[in-house]
């Protein structure tokens, strides 16, 4: 049963983007190199993972996008959180601290 390092449990990728853009709008590579480095390397983000939790998340209204130039004058898409992203976010991240709590608490027995 030997997972890969960069396995995210269900869910906690959408919660990762919208933490990430709590920072400010950001393109998709920009997303999953925040994620990666801040994770010390631990997290990868693949891009036929972020891409679609990008759309799903633009389509329930958490984000919203426009297109615009990178660094490298490339045409990218520029996602930033929604005022509905926002609450998302603090329920999700409030139920994710609970939940990571909880298993601490377990994986402390002896």
């Amino acid at each position: 049963m030997n997972k890969p390092k960069n396995d995210l449990l269900q869910g906690t990728l959408a919660l990762l983007v919208l933490k990430t853009l709590t920072r400010g709008q950001l393109h998709g590579y920009a997303i999953a190199e925040f994620i990666q480095q801040t994770s010390d390397d631990i997290l990868r983000v693949e891009e036929g993972a972020l891409y679609p939790a990008l759309h799903r998340l633009e389509l329930r209204g958490l984000l919203s996008a426009e297109w615009g130039l990178s660094e490298n004058n490339r045409r990218a898409k520029y996602y930033r959180l929604t005022a509905a992203g926002k609450k998302y976010l603090a329920v999700e991240a409030s139920s994710w601290d609970r939940l990571a709590g909880a298993i601490s608490l377990v994986m402390r027995t002896s």
